[in-house]
Formats: structure tokens, sequence, C-alpha cells
């Protein structure tokens, strides 16, 4: 279960970092927020066609987790977008990932967790180190809010997929991120989301930013630890940094092998160490307790 986990986790930061290169093409014709609803908006459209997800029978508890989960969402990419809008990529993504790397250190049970996150936290430090002199106040702000922001998506996350079915609860997360960025997109690009090109490209980076990783990730975590998980995340920059060199042949220097190499081995260590799932036990039986919706 552990190796299914991490193979979802790096599928999904696989498409998360080729969705981006889209996106950047997408900038220039319907700006940061703009992007950002126009993704969620086309993500929420399909997944609720597919999936179709039941609106009755669901107790409060699980209508919180679910708009919690929309509200984290609509903020993580919100705010990353305005970060990057205004600070280069790198040191915007090494500022954000500490949000995973801090509940990493919170949920995490043993000193050996702490550990690891410290060594994530190192390699995606030198990862991103290029372009620090380049920060500003704004940027650095959006950044970590965007890291907060993901954290709550970790936590919403884990809790909606343990009680509700299937993607059922990710499309409908998916719903309440639209709603939320929808009105920020039309007074950022206007009449620009209606342009066919826009649309299309809109379309390919909802799939590979939105559909795909989020689904992967929603799984990933009825496997493994949030704790596991949110030090995996630091594997994103990792994954960046090398399809760079594999796919446009940029040369990695020593000390970007080396914090490549730190974050790997953190996050393989991450992953075979035991410790307890954080998720109350409450959670993880929720579906059964009295839930209305359908076994998995």
């Amino acid at each position: 279960m552990t190796s299914v986990g991490t193979g979802l986790v790096l599928g999904a930061a696989l498409s998360v970092q080729f969705g981006s290169a889209v996106a950047a093409l997408l900038f220039p014709r319907a700006g940061a927020a703009g992007v950002v609803a126009l993704r969620l908006v086309i993500a929420a459209i399909v997944l609720l066609a597919v999936c179709r997800p039941r609106l009755r029978g669901h107790r409060r508890a699980d209508w919180l987790s679910v708009l919690g989960f929309g509200v984290a969402m609509a903020g993580m990419n919100g705010l990353f977008y305005q970060a990057i809008d205004r600070i280069p990529l790198g040191p915007a993504v090494t500022l954000e990932v500490l949000g995973p790397l801090t509940l990493a250190v919170v949920t995490a049970r043993r000193r050996s967790g702490w550990l690891w996150a410290g060594l994530a936290l190192i390699g995606v430090v030198l990862l991103g180190y290029r372009g620090f002199d380049l920060l500003t106040p704004a940027g650095a702000a959006f950044a970590f809010g965007a890291g907060a922001m993901w954290a709550g998506y970790i936590v919403f996350s884990a809790r909606t997929g343990q009680r509700l079915p299937r993607a059922d609860g990710l499309a409908l997360a998916l719903a309440v991120a639209a709603l939320i960025t929808l009105p920020f997109g039309i007074a950022d690009a206007g009449v620009a989301l209606l342009d066919p090109v826009t649309i299309g490209l809109g379309a390919v980076v909802a799939l590979m930013s939105s559909m795909l990783p989020y689904t992967m990730e929603l799984l990933a975590l009825r496997r493994i630890p949030t704790s596991t998980f949110a030090v995996l995340m630091s594997l994103g920059p990792a994954v960046a940094v090398l399809a760079g060199f594999v796919v446009l042949n940029q040369r990695l220097s020593p000390l970007e092998l080396l914090a490549v190499a730190l974050v790997i081995v953190a996050s393989a260590g991450a992953v075979q160490t035991p410790r307890a799932d954080p998720r109350s036990e409450s959670d993880r039986r929720a579906p059964q307790q009295g839930s209305a919706a359908p076994a998995r």
C-alpha cells in the first residue's frame, strides 16, 4: 500500500509540473486569477459529470470537510499563482513547500519524522535559492499563504477521502473552489475567458494540474499517513528540476544534484519509517458510522 501511495504522489507531481508549463502560456491571455478560475471551473464540471456525487445522505461533518477542502484548494491555487506573478518560481515553490513540511513536523509521531522533514527543507531551499534576492514582500506573503493553504489542503483531502466514497468529495470540493475563484477570474480576465484557444489550453491545464493530480493525491492519502504525504510533497521541486534536465537539457550544478539527492533521501526515509497515522480513529471509521454514502 505504501509503494502504491508513493507512486501516486510521484504521478501527481509529474502531472502538476508539466501542467504548470502549459499554464504559463495562459498568463498573458487571462491573468493569474483568470487561469486559476478557468482550470478549477473546467475541472469541477468534468468531475461532477463523471462522478455524479450524491448530495443527500451526508452528515454535517461531511459537508464541513468538503467546504474546508474547497476553500483550501481555492486558496492554495489562487495565492500561489499570485506569488509566481510577482517573484521567481524557485523561491515561490520553496516558500510554499514550508506549509507541508511544517505539517509533517507537527504530525510526525517520531523524531525521525522531523529529520526527514528537515532534510527535505534543506534540499528544497538549495533548489530554490537562486532568485531569493528578487523577493518582494507581497510575493513572499502570497507564497507563505499558499503554503498554509497547502497544509490545509492535505488535512482536508485526507478527511474528505475517508468520509465520502470514490472521488465524490473531490468533485464537490472542486465545485466549491470554482465558485470561490470564478468572480476573481471574471474581474481579472473578463471576456478573455471565453476565447476558444484560452478555453482549450485551460482544459489541458485543468486535466494536468487539477483533475489528475488531485485525484491521485486523494487516493494516496487513503494509503499513507498525512505526515509521510507532506514530506513527499517536497518531491515537486525536485521533479521540476529533473524534468528540465531530461526534457530541456538544462544542466544541473553539483549543488542542485545534492539538493535533489537530499529530497529523494528524505522522501524515501519518510515512506520507510513506521509511524502511526495522525488521523483520528473516528475519521477512519466515519463512512461506516451511520453515513448513507455507499461503501467503496
